[in-house]
């Protein structure tokens, strides 16, 4: 893991500091300088995030559940046990379960496959409070996607669209990109399909296109949000953008949202990975 864990005691305070900190020197709060603090901190390192890396590689290399086995031998895509660029090409196409996965379901799939949980073990002890809601600590899932995620760290993004499975994944992520539901008739596009959008001091990232400002935005989760206060990956992202819009919030692992991953993912091609990030 890459060490980054000078400041780090501070770096949870410096999120608020820093911002502070522009502003008493006269500064106008405004997007371009709330968004230079996020890069700054970025630049700096030391992210809280770090100690849920090691968290989840300490979880990844014990033996648990009824197999007494690591996660050791998990296939994400490039083989059995390789991590590095595993991350930049999720979600894919799984030919053992049929389906296109993200990085927690298919270490779900991992702890059932390697370890022997049960989907209800799973349900009962992994997969509780999922998003993290009771008491602001990670869960071992997250913990654990935050380790895969971190071993692709500076990688370029490549989701690939290789697979009948793959495309249709893309598609229907981009279908729901557009689809307009809830009290409100929002949809993803409504606050992320244009340039220079913003809702308070928070500048919107265009994902209508490869091309679109901060369409990269896929490349930096998991991430640690200093308005959360603890580390987050895209599914809680997706989970939370539903929240505002007033739809159903997805069942965790939701096929929906892993399609929303696809199609973020496509749309960053290229960019390279940051992970764990600061985020407002």
């Amino acid at each position: 893991m890459k060490k980054r864990f000078i400041g780090i005691a501070i770096s949870a305070a410096a999120t608020t500091s820093l911002y502070a900190l522009t502003v008493g020197v006269g500064l106008t709060p405004t997007v371009a300088h709330a968004d230079s603090y996020i890069d700054m901190l970025n630049q700096m390192g030391g992210n809280p995030a770090e100690f849920n890396v090691s968290a989840g590689e300490k979880l990844f290399k014990e033996k648990r559940g009824p197999n007494h086995k690591s996660l050791e031998t998990c296939d994400f895509g490039l083989g059995p046990g390789v991590l590095k660029g595993a991350y930049a090409q999720l979600p894919r196409y799984f030919a053992d379960t049929g389906k296109v996965q993200d990085v927690e379901s298919r270490l779900v799939t991992c702890m059932e496959t390697i370890q022997g949980f049960s989907k209800e073990q799973i349900e009962k002890d992994v997969l509780k409070d999922p998003f993290a809601k009771n008491g602001g600590n990670a869960t071992d899932i997250v913990n654990l996607a935050a380790y895969v995620a971190h071993q692709s760290d500076g990688m370029p993004m490549e989701v690939p669209q290789n697979t009948p499975q793959e495309k249709l994944s893309f598609e229907n992520g981009k279908k729901f990109f557009w689809y307009r539901a809830g009290p409100y008739n929002f949809s993803c596009a409504t606050c992320h399909a244009e340039n220079d959008k913003q809702i308070k001091i928070s500048k919107l990232p265009n994902l209508s296109t490869p091309d679109g400002e901060k369409a990269w935005v896929a490349a930096t989760w998991p991430a640690y949000p200093d308005s959360q206060g603890v580390v987050r990956t895209l599914e809680w992202r997706m989970n939370d953008c539903m929240r505002q819009q007033r739809i159903a919030e997805p069942k965790y692992l939701s096929q929906v949202v892993i399609d929303l991953e696809t199609y973020m993912g496509v749309m960053a091609k290229g960019h390279k990975i940051l992970t764990p990030s600061f985020k407002r």
